[in-house]
């Protein structure tokens, strides 16, 4: 019999600049175990604690602030497998599962990524059209997914 996949509850978080409907750019940082890797905010959903509750935890613990308008979630939960490298450091579970949220950062927050326990690097804003010439790694296509959801719903 098959063992049953364990996927971790997290969220990730599409952050817009504060000036996006002018600037048209999306938040990226570098992940400092990776070089050379981009990516979303996100991080896991504690014991108890409501999604949405978890992103604001989270870009506080990751960005330095949660000083964001929330716009809007993508209407299911997305699961992947890490890849097998970064799968032998996450055991017990075989992938993520996660929402995805959409805010806009207020122009008053101030991203600090040297947080209690630094997740980044480095960060830019980049236009959402040159996304993915930062973004090429393994969960390149569900951001296309969502960024296409919320395009099609008129977010972006």
């Amino acid at each position: 019999m098959a063992k049953k996949k364990l996927y971790r509850p997290n969220v990730a978080i599409i952050v817009l600049a504060p000036d996006y409907k002018k600037s048209k750019k999306i938040f990226i940082a570098e992940r400092n175990d990776m070089k050379g890797i981009w990516q979303f905010p996100q991080g896991g959903i504690d014991a108890g604690e409501k999604p949405k509750a978890a992103m604001y935890r989270e870009l506080e613990e990751e960005i330095g602030t949660n000083r964001v308008k929330y716009i809007a979630k993508y209407p299911r939960w997305i699961s992947y497998d890490f890849p097998k490298k970064i799968a032998k450091r996450m055991s017990p579970y075989a992938g993520q599962r996660q929402r995805y949220y959409l805010v806009r950062l207020k122009k008053s927050a101030v991203i600090d990524l040297k947080t209690k326990h630094p997740e980044f690097n480095h960060y830019k804003f980049v236009k959402l059209k040159k996304l993915f010439e930062h973004v090429n790694h393994f969960k390149a296509p569900i951001y296309k997914e969502v960024l296409g959801y919320f395009k099609a719903e008129g977010y972006l």
